[in-house]
């Protein structure tokens, strides 16, 4: 799987993991120059608290494009150091 935006490769995995549709990739997949902190956070309430990065190439700042869950409920232990995206960001195959 291929994460891309604006023509650019944020991170490749054949190794992804798949939870309500989302692909989420491991760590070590993920182009950090591209990402960026970010302050945001949410809550699910069978997954536990996400963390957000901002998604950046060259000039252009996708804001929170891209999410986490720095220590996810058991229940989802499997996503724990694994990097899902949205906002316009394109996961294919």
């Amino acid at each position: 799987m291929k994460a891309t935006w604006k023509g650019v490769t944020l991170a490749e995995s054949d190794d992804t993991v798949v939870v309500e549709g989302n692909h989420y990739f491991p760590a070590d997949a993920v182009v950090r120059e591209h990402f960026g902190p970010s302050d945001t956070t949410s809550h699910c309430p069978w997954k536990g608290d996400a963390s957000y990065y901002d998604v950046k190439v060259g000039d252009a700042v996708n804001a929170d494009a891209a999410w986490y869950y720095p220590a996810p409920r058991e229940a989802a232990a499997e996503i724990r150091d694994h990097v899902a995206f949205w906002r316009g960001v394109e996961v294919t195959a």
